[in-house]
């Protein structure tokens, strides 16, 4: 027998020097066990380890419920995060991303599942990730109920992992927003973003550089690491209350491709949208970037959100009550929808201002 336990022993230490660590895997799904249950209700039938998660949902409290689903991941701006070597926010990011995503669709999300793959498994790293994920489900409302963790030596560089995550929810039937409803003389109510979120950290690194993350920007009020891990905003909180109210046509999440690729993708066809951004204020890391990297205003707006992470449209009669409910956390009126032109002479997205 003991011949056996050498065979063994010499196993596990021959995929720890593939560079698989089995026993500080399973130290750190301990760990992240321990985050994900404080996301838990009486909903999740097992906790995580299983070959699935069970989530027990209460179709019996809708009429006629309809899921919704998404997935998405941190994008580059994880460069950052190696960079300085503090991964407890880009979780909470990815959870922002999705819940924000089917919120376009009106939806209340259920629950969250994540996939992180590492080129070296770094407990503390690993698990400071998955807290923030937990960190976020719970302030969406959903649980974490599973994911996958995979060490990939020589796939990703040591220190370096990317992270990914879905995320289902849930939304009446009569209640779906789709865009459809979006008219004529609809108002644009943008909803201010606390920096980049999650996307256009590859053009952001190139005009700005890497070397300088911690150094002080005056523009900035901040570093410059400091202000490129700003957190990806959650906007249900704030949406919410003008769904409930029924005054919604259609919401865009202002995401990769900025505002010029993402407000066509809910608006049907034969509308345009005029934007004034005078209206809003141009976070100054926009204004650094464009400057620094010399990029047109035109690529500006198709890339980031430039300081407007969401949007919402409404009635022009409703717009006041619509306010209301939300201009204390800075949303405002930025735009109009209008006829657009059978010859195509004006673009779907037309955003004045930008100096």
């Amino acid at each position: 027998m003991p011949g056996k336990a050498n065979e063994t022993t010499d196993a596990i230490d021959a995929y720890t020097r593939a560079g698989v660590n089995l026993d500080a895997a399973d130290a750190a799904k301990v760990r992240m066990r321990d985050a994900a249950r404080s996301t838990h209700g009486p909903q999740v039938l097992a906790g995580l380890g299983g070959f699935g998660g069970l989530f027990a949902f209460d179709a019996a409290s809708l009429r006629e419920p309809v899921l919704v689903s998404s997935i998405d991941g941190v994008g580059t701006k994880l460069k950052i995060a190696f960079a300085l070597n503090r991964h407890s926010s880009v979780g909470a990011d990815l959870v922002a991303h999705c819940v924000n995503d089917i919120l376009v669709c009106g939806a209340r999300p259920l629950f969250f599942l994540d996939y992180l793959a590492l080129g070296v498994m770094d407990a503390d790293q690993a698990v400071a990730v998955v807290e923030g994920v937990a960190a976020g489900c719970r302030e969406a409302g959903c649980a974490l109920i599973g994911g996958e963790t995979a060490a990939m030596p020589g796939f990703y560089a040591p220190g370096e992992y990317d992270l990914a995550g879905c995320i289902v929810g849930v939304v009446e039937r009569d209640r779906l927003i789709t865009g459809a409803a979006i008219a004529e003389g609809d108002v644009a109510i943008g909803f201010p973003s606390l920096g980049l979120h999650t996307n256009g950290y590859s053009l952001a690194r190139q005009a700005l550089g890497e070397d300088q993350l911690d150094r002080f920007i005056p523009e900035l009020g901040r570093t410059l690491g400091d202000e490129l891990l700003q957190p990806h905003r959650n906007y249900a909180p704030v949406v919410r209350p003008l769904l409930d109210a029924g005054l919604v046509t259609g919401m865009a999440h202002i995401t990769g491709g900025g505002m010029l690729d993402n407000l066509p993708r809910v608006m049907p066809e034969g509308l345009a949208v005029r934007l004034d951004a005078t209206r809003w204020d141009i976070l100054p890391i926009f204004r650094l970037i464009q400057q620094r990297g010399m990029v047109s205003w035109d690529e500006m707006a198709r890339v980031f959100n430039l300081g407007i992470g969401y949007i919402v449209f409404c009635r022009q009669r409703d717009a006041e009550a619509a306010l209301a409910l939300c201009a204390a956390q800075g949303a405002r009126v930025i735009g109009e929808v209008q006829a657009h032109g059978a010859g195509g002479e004006m673009e779907r997205v037309v955003v004045e201002g930008l100096a």
